[in-house]
């Protein structure tokens, strides 16, 4: 029986071991060419820069984004909508150089980002996703993944503009709470409230939130879009949405269509001008009324 046991499991560890050794050969496709630290433009007015940007997956006949032309300012609040499909996380992919641009260049202080290494570009960047992930711990170490030197007086701060405050005061331990791997043990709009706090903490000179207020309700939404307004106001911003009334504000609205911007400019420009944003923009608010 034992030797059956054996010769039953032996092939399953030969195949893993296979994959396993498959991941510890893995090169991985965007390296940096440097490991030494690029000097930036201090006079630089925009923080990231697309110039006429592309990309193209490597096993992609066809253009997933086409002619991107976008800066983002500090004090500014730039955002990006379009449909399913449109392309608009691979623009926050391309930001964090998880994917590389295929033509044009991607400029950080005036560098392009090719050219620093990736520590340095994400020393600059807080970059809150969708699917918002917290790591095994406390909340106090959570918060201060980007900064480790943050006091509790500054986690308190970022928890209130996150609209956080209220639900993490209600906790036993308050930051002591543990926190189970991905969060498991908090709502999923706990976790966005959580993550955009922690991008608060590290202060960086740009903020990325890709669909990061989609868990939130309408109320608690707008709050805390007041509130990041004085917030990051020596930062750029850049939102990626699909629900319009989270960008109504914005100083900068780029509308995405098939990997492609079919608009630029404000709410009230886009509507009378750009008829996908109207189309858009008419769906979400027949919706709503439906709703109502």
């Amino acid at each position: 029986m034992m030797a059956q046991m054996v010769i039953l499991t032996l092939p399953r560890a030969l195949e893993c071991c296979s994959r396993i050794g498959e991941v510890l050969d893995f090169s991985p496709t965007i390296a940096d060419r440097t490991g030494e630290r690029v000097e930036e433009k201090k006079d630089c007015k925009d923080v990231l820069t697309f110039k006429n940007v592309s990309f193209r997956f490597a096993d992609a006949d066809e253009y997933t984004l086409k002619n991107l032309e976008l800066s983002c300012k500090r004090g500014e609040i730039t955002a990006i909508i379009g449909g399913t499909g449109s392309g608009k996380s691979t623009v926050a992919s391309l930001m964090m150089r998880f994917n590389e641009v295929t033509e044009g260049a991607l400029l950080l202080g005036g560098v392009d980002i090719r050219e620093m290494p990736q520590s340095q570009l994400r020393e600059h960047l807080s970059f809150v996703q969708q699917r918002a992930w917290l790591f095994s711990g406390t909340i106090a170490e959570n918060l201060r993944y980007g900064n480790p030197d943050a006091d509790d007086k500054q986690l308190w701060h970022a928890l209130e503009i996150a609209q956080a405050k209220d639900f993490v005061e209600a906790l036993p331990d308050k930051l002591e709470s543990f926190v189970a791997q991905g969060g498991t043990n908090f709502s999923g709009g706990q976790k966005q409230r959580l993550s955009i706090a922690r991008a608060l903490v590290k202060k960086p000179e740009l903020y990325i939130f890709d669909d990061s207020f989609s868990a939130l309700d309408f109320k608690t939404d707008a709050a805390l879009r007041k509130a990041l307004i004085p917030e990051t106001k020596e930062a750029a911003v850049v939102i990626i949405a699909q629900r319009i009334s989270t960008i109504l504000h914005a100083d900068k609205i780029i509308v995405l269509h098939e990997g492609e911007p079919v608009g630029i400019g404000k709410h009230d420009e886009l509507l009378a001008n750009c008829p996908i944003y109207k189309e858009i923009y008419d769906s979400q608010t027949k919706e709503a009324s439906e709703n109502e």
